[in-house]
């Protein structure tokens, strides 16, 4: 299997039908291993491919992800948003991805989402379209309807 992972990982970095077959292959080897599985959806969102966010929506609606079960959230949306290249995409579509999720993810698991929303907070230390996309992204975290206390003061801490 770590060979199969390291195997995996090069190939996140190629757009290639051999690629598709090779994680469709993990996938049905594997697919009653929770934690290999949650390996696999994080090698797929940290692709520094064009299509990697579409990828990640993608693998949210199949049945391997479950957003009540935070390792699910973390090995998917935080590897997502740890891509430094798609998360920062400069149309803002990586932000607003996550910020979906932590809006989704507050009336389930407040904690969980308070966790997640600290991918926003250097968000002063980028270029100017970037912060404002970040910074609006937590503007909207912020007026909730039914924000938990837990995503209020992560979010508005990385407002002051």
């Amino acid at each position: 299997m770590t060979d199969m992972i390291a195997g995996l990982a090069a190939l996140t970095r190629m757009e290639s039908p051999r690629r598709d077959a090779a994680f469709a292959h993990f996938q049905a080897r594997f697919k009653n291993d929770a934690l290999v599985l949650d390996k696999w959806m994080g090698l797929q969102a940290g692709s520094c491919l064009p299509g990697t966010a579409a990828a990640v929506r993608e693998l949210m609606h199949s049945p391997v992800f479950d957003i009540k079960n935070p390792n699910r959230v973390r090995s998917l949306v935080g590897a997502f948003a740890g891509n430094h290249l798609r998360f920062h995409a400069a149309d803002g579509s990586g932000y607003a991805l996550v910020g979906r999720v932590i809006a989704t993810l507050d009336k389930i698991n407040p904690q969980v989402a308070a966790r997640m929303a600290g991918a926003f907070e250097a968000w002063r230390r980028y270029d100017p379209t970037r912060r404002e996309l970040m910074r609006g992204e937590l503007v909207a975290l912020t007026k909730l309807d039914g924000l938990s206390a837990n995503l209020f003061e992560v979010a508005t801490k990385m407002l002051e």
